[in-house]
Order: structure tokens, then C-alpha cells, then sequence
């Protein structure tokens, strides 16, 4: 049979994708306890409580919803997505390599990393542009390492803030391996103030054996550290029911630690849930779980297509969750912001885009021969060897400009 005379495949993707895996349309929000002190109407509760590993923990006293706090939360979120907007299209139009979109993950992005203190660590995926900018670290910079410029962008020394880790859940073992660093440096001098680290990944991470080792070491050594999953529903095409039939939150049970799902798209939440649990592993008390429950409303990353594997439906619902929209109601509703606030904020974030794509067109790459000096700490035989092998090739093309 002539294969060519074959009439093309015709099939609707979400109804492929609704009978793979049928449940996960049917509850947005399946399984145990949610913490939430932002309803997605703007509507604000003045406390929060909740059973933690079988005690009663008020979360009230970490709240932070004054008038200018809730502001500047609401910038930061707002700022971080144009940014990613802007980064998004320059990669597009051939600027950036690769871009990896954080569009939906806002609050829980800001909202933890404005709990941590400045002696915290944190370590990061390859998607945490927000917690990057609450630690202190230029837009520019991170565009650097997605432009191919360098290797990572900014001394983490200088923000306690990682490098971008590309290895799949490699960050949680560093996290506490460093946490456990940390408590030793408070052994030997008590005068240190008290500090923990942050693990960030996703909820495909979470599959990776790196996660269960870090958190079984986290667990016997009461190491400080926080791990902070933002469950965005996708590990990339395959969705989180696949990966896990309890919510994730649940698993710290089996290593011996509280777990806590929050509602990721709830910046004051995910802020208060974040500073107990940073307070908890500081105090020697050890590691804490926290599952951001929230929705990746973009792409994996600029070389994904997420209509191939998702519904469009569940993308609508979510975007009704929206976690700007959700702040930006409560503060117009409570009167703690007006148009003008809302207004200078759009020009700023103009202002931004623009002062960023001027940087990023003025990035230039380092000569090449740079980069065999940065394999290793020290000088090492076969990298000299390679490096003069390139050197004898790129030699062998200096006639061409002569005679061009």
C-alpha cells in the first residue's frame, strides 16, 4: 500500500489528553488542607491557622497586609511578568537562547523570597526570576546566562541566592548540604545569627531520587533547610497526577517533618507559610515541606507547546486565579491603591523593558579561548592541550580573510 494515499490523522488534543488522564479535570484543588488567606475575589481573612503534623500552628502573627507592604508586593509581581514578557519576546525575535516563562507563578515566587532573611540561602531551579529579583539580583544579569554570555550572571556569594541549576532536582541536594554546613558554623561560633537555606523545585522534581536522598539527610540531621515545591500541575508534558496520587505536601510525613500545602497563587500566604517555616528550621527544630499549589499559565520553556498535551479549559479556569488579579482587587477594593498607583507602575515596567532589551543587544560573547579557563579551578593538562588544538584551528582560517 502507497503510504502517501493515507488520509492525514484528524484527532481534538484535549479530548486525547482527557482520556489519558481523566481525573485531572475533574477537581482543581484535590486532597488535603489548602491554606489560603486570599480569596481569588480579593476578599482577605484577618487570620490563619491550621493542624501541622498533628499540632495547631497560627500563622497570623507572619501575616504582612499593611497598605505598603501589599503594594510592594503587588510591584514585584508585576514587574518580574513583564520581565518575563519582555525575555520571553527576546528570544523570539533570536536574542536569548532559550527563555523559561515563570507566568502564573508570581506569588509564590515573590512571596517566599521576600520571607527569607538576608543571611538565608536559597537555591534555586532554572525558573525562579522572581525570588532572583526579592534577593537582589539585576534583570540583566539573569538574561546573561540565556544569552550565552557567560555561565551564570551574578556572584552568589554576594545575594545568597545559587546560580540557576539546569540539573534536575541537583539544588535540593546542595541546599542541604549546605544547611548542614551552616548548623556547624553555629555550632563553632553561637554568635552567627541563626540561618537556613531554601531548595526550590517543581513538582516533576519531585520525582528525582536527588529529592528523596536530600530530604531522608535534611530529615537525620535536622538539617535548617526549607523545601519549597511549586507544584505548576506539569513536570513538562506529564501532569502531576501521574507523578503523585496524595498531595505532595503529604510525603514530609514519611521522613518525619511537617508538610504544608499553601495556595500558590496567594502572595500573603505563601509570605507568612514561608517565614514559619524559615523560622522553624532556624531554630533547630528541622527541615519543613512546603507545596505551592499554583498553575505554569505559560509554556515549559520557549521550545515547549503546551497545546499539545493540555486543555485549553483548565488554562481558562486558572487564569481566573490569577495571582496579580487577585491583589490587585483587594487593594483597589480596600482602597489602598488607585489608578494613578496602578498607572506609574505600567511606566515603570515600560521603562524597564526597555532599559533591558538595550542591555541584553549590548552583550557581546568573551573569546572563546576564555572558557576553557573557567573548566577548572586550577590549570589542567588536557584543557591546555584542547585549548592550543583550538587555537591551531582557528588559525587555519586567517587566509580566508585575506583573500576574501
Amino acid at each position: 500500500m502507497n503510504s502517501s494515499r493515507l488520509p492525514a490523522a484528524e484527532f481534538d488534543v484535549e479530548e486525547v489528553v482527557r482520556a489519558a488522564h481523566p481525573a485531572d479535570t475533574a477537581d482543581l484543588e484535590p486532597g488535603t488542607e489548602m491554606l489560603r488567606v486570599l480569596s481569588p475575589d480579593g476578599t482577605m481573612a484577618s487570620g490563619l491557622t491550621a493542624r501541622i503534623a498533628g499540632e495547631t500552628v497560627d500563622f497570623t502573627p507572619y501575616l504582612a497586609a499593611d497598605a505598603e507592604h501589599l503594594r510592594s508586593l503587588y510591584r514585584d509581581m508585576f514587574l518580574i511578568r513583564r520581565f518575563d514578557q519582555e525575555s520571553t519576546a527576546l528570544q523570539r525575535q533570536g536574542q536569548l537562547a532559550l527563555w523559561v516563562p515563570l507566568t502564573g507563578q508570581e506569588a509564590a515566587q515573590i512571596g517566599s523570597g521576600r520571607a527569607l532573611a538576608p543571611q538565608d540561602y536559597a537555591f534555586p531551579t532554572y525558573r525562579e526570576h522572581g525570588v532572583a529579583l526579592t534577593r537582589g539580583v539585576e534583570f540583566a544579569e539573569i538574561l546573561r546566562l540565556f544569552r550565552g554570555v557567560t555561565n551564570g550572571g551574578w556572584d552568589p556569594r554576594e545575594r545568597n541566592f545559587h546560580l540557576y541549576t539546569l540539573v534536575l532536582a541537583a539544588q535540593a541536594l546542595h541546599a542541604v548540604g549546605y544547611a548542614m554546613g551552616m548548623q556547624r558554623d553555629q555550632l563553632a561560633d553561637p554568635s552567627l545569627p541563626p540561618a537556613a537555606s531554601i531548595a526550590y523545585f517543581g513538582d516533576g522534581a519531585s520525582s528525582e531520587g536527588d529529592v528523596h536522598e536530600s530530604m531522608v539527610f535534611a530529615a537525620s540531621f535536622d538539617a535548617p533547610v526549607v523545601f519549597f515545591c511549586q507544584n505548576n500541575q506539569w513536570a513538562i508534558s506529564v501532569p502531576s497526577s501521574v507523578q503523585a496520587k496524595v498531595p505532595l505536601a503529604q510525603r514530609a510525613a514519611g521522613y518525619g517533618f511537617p508538610g504544608i500545602r499553601v495556595d500558590g497563587n496567594d502572595v500573603v500566604a505563601v509570605e507568612a507559610v514561608t517565614r514559619w517555616a524559615l523560622e522553624h528550621a532556624r531554630s533547630g527544630r528541622g527541615p519543613v515541606l512546603i507545596e505551592a499549589y499554583t498553575y505554569r499559565m505559560s509554556a515549559h520553556t520557549t521550545a515547549d507547546d503546551p497545546t499539545k498535551y493540555r486543555l485549553s479549559r483548565d488554562e481558562q479556569e486558572w487564569q481566573s486565579r490569577d495571582p496579580l488579579v487577585r491583589l490587585e482587587s483587594h487593594l483597589r477594593s480596600a482602597g489602598l491603591a488607585d489608578d494613578t498607583f496602578f498607572g506609574d507602575l505600567d511606566a515603570e515596567a515600560r521603562t524597564m523593558a526597555t532599559e533591558l532589551r538595550r542591555a541584553v543587544l549590548a552583550m557581546t560573547a568573551p573569546d572563546l579561548a576564555d572558557r576553557f579557563a573557567a573548566v577548572y579551578a586550577e590549570p589542567h593538562p588536557l584543557i591546555q592541550e584542547e585549548l592550543r588544538f583550538f587555537e591551531q584551528y582557528e588559525a587555519g582560517f586567517a587566509d580566508e580573510g585575506k583573500h576574501a
